[in-house]
């Protein structure tokens, strides 16, 4: 996960040829970010809204092309302040999204997830 100003973070999925998918940080409750999320990474109309459906979709991404998809969550501090206990279960979720489609994280295809947190 980066932590960087969203500039930095744009310009270097860009030169990785990264998918960019924005995820703006107002949403100030756990359903409302999940909702975010799936739109952000356009996710299929089975998506069920909780955290293991999230899972499942973060995991799969068939949908998307193949490569590397960063997720900019801007001004997740939003939903840390506001609900502390679902944006750490969010968290929890993206991190382990990111580690099954890591290189080495035993995907089968060449879909990657990175989660990259904005600053500003």
């Amino acid at each position: 996960m980066e932590h960087s100003t969203v500039k930095t973070i744009t310009d270097r999925a860009r030169a990785r040829g990264a998918y960019l998918h924005v995820l703006p940080g107002s949403p100030a409750d756990k359903l409302s970010t999940l909702d975010a999320i799936a739109e952000a990474l356009s996710f299929p109309d089975w998506f069920g809204r909780n955290l293991d459906a999230l899972y499942d979709c973060l995991t799969d991404l068939s949908w998307l092309p193949r490569g590397e998809h960063v997720l900019l969550w801007q001004g997740s501090d939003a939903l840390k302040q506001a609900d502390p206990r679902g944006y750490l279960a969010i968290r929890s979720v993206l991190s382990d999204a990111e580690r099954a489609l890591a290189p080495d994280g035993g995907s089968p295809d060449s879909r990657r997830l990175t989660l990259a947190l904005a600053d500003d």
